[in-house]
């Protein structure tokens, strides 16, 4: 894996143990799991972006993701609300968030992206699907668009 993609930290957020099994599995059979972290809700969400504990040279236990993994509708903070929030957080907007959701409501894709998501993706339901989602995640997010990185953040 290059340089460029060891620096990439993707943030799943599901309120689902199995969902995020699936795919922590996954991720790990396509290699991809050096820096991927998981969440359970928006609420874990919003801790995990506005608190990060940060060490005495400046750097950060929990960095920055350079992508989110955004389940919709989930239990305290649901994701149409935090990605509400993210993109309205000047610190916050540039990193993109792909929704994945079972739901595939037209209405939930509009204001998704209404909102600002990056991408909309259906969540697959098999673990051969989210394999093959995650080979085309990978070459699209990984090795085809360049991700913003915050100068804040030190990269």
């Amino acid at each position: 894996m290059s340089n460029r993609l060891n620096k990439i930290t993707i943030l799943i957020v599901d309120d689902d143990p199995d969902d995020r099994l699936l795919a922590q599995e996954a991720f790990e059979e396509t290699d991809m799991t050096q820096n991927l972290r998981f969440v359970s809700d928006g609420e874990e969400l919003l801790e995990y972006l506005h608190n990060r504990d940060v060490l005495p040279d400046g750097t950060s236990v929990a960095p920055l993701p350079s992508l989110i993994l955004l389940d919709l509708n989930m239990p305290r903070r649901d994701g149409r609300e935090v990605l509400r929030e993210i993109k309205s957080d000047p610190r916050l907007r540039y990193i993109p968030v792909i929704i994945l959701s079972t739901s595939d409501t037209d209405a939930d894709i509009w204001q998704s992206y209404q909102l600002g998501a990056s991408s909309y993706i259906t969540k697959p339901t098999t673990f051969e699907g989210f394999i093959n989602f995650i080979k085309n995640f990978r070459r699209y997010w990984m090795e085809v668009a360049i991700l913003p990185t915050n100068p804040m953040e030190g990269n």
